[in-house]
């Protein structure tokens, strides 16, 4: 429906400028794959979306704004403005009451965002010759950091941090751990299923920051007097 004047009513203009830019991002995020950044052009991204240059720009910015855009949407799943701090995933990993349960929590949530942009993040690192892309790196690192930050001081509040590990290291340990070239080289290159990849993730931060498990207690044998 339009008015008098021939405009949409704005609900349905907001809602077809976000179904272009999400056509626009979808379009960017096939050809990043397929070409990497130095190899996609916003021609290429126009022509993939059914959409005019000039539309590309309007609706997200130049390449440098198109591959932040695709990364924030991939890594969140979805264009909602929401972090992934406040999703639901990480608030039940809050809510864990035992410290190897968080932490596996943590796990499957790494799982989660590298299923869906460990093949972008491998895009970024190749391409981070380019200042814009170095930049982009930088920030994803930044934030990053401030994400596992937050897990170490969680865990050593509510759980205690293994016995002479600060909090600080604690932080740097889950950074590590958690960082996409780990993940790249081991399911990527060395073909570890995300199962195995989980797993190993939830056991070796646990081990790290809160130590070893404790040994299961053995019941002992009755004896008949």
């Amino acid at each position: 429906m339009t008015r008098p004047n021939g405009s949409y009513p704005r609900p349905l203009r907001e809602d077809q400028a976000r179904l272009t830019r999400r056509r626009v991002l979808d379009a960017a995020h096939e050809l990043f794959l397929a070409h990497g950044y130095t190899g996609t052009t916003i021609d290429a991204v126009a022509g993939h979306a059914g959409v005019s240059v000039q539309t590309v720009y309007n609706a997200v910015g130049n390449k440098a704004a198109l591959l932040a855009a695709v990364y924030d949407t991939v890594l969140a799943g979805d264009d909602a403005p929401v972090p992934i701090a406040q999703r639901p995933t990480f608030q039940a990993m809050l809510a864990e009451t035992d410290g190897r349960r968080c932490l596996a929590r943590y796990a499957a949530l790494g799982r989660e965002l590298g299923e869906r942009a460990v093949p972008l993040v491998a895009v970024i690192l190749a391409g981070s010759a380019d200042p814009a892309v170095r930049a982009l790196a930088d920030t994803a690192e930044n934030q990053r950091a401030i994400g596992t930050a937050t897990v170490a001081r969680h865990c050593a509040e509510r759980f205690g941090l293994r016995p002479g590990l600060s909090v600080d290291d604690a932080a740097d340990i889950l950074w590590t751990l958690t960082a996409p070239e780990v993940t790249i080289r081991l399911v990527l290159r060395r073909r570890w299923s995300w199962d195995h990849y989980q797993t190993w993730l939830a056991d070796t931060m646990a081990d790290s920051v809160l130590g070893p498990p404790p040994p299961r207690s053995r019941r002992r044998p009755k004896t008949h007097g």
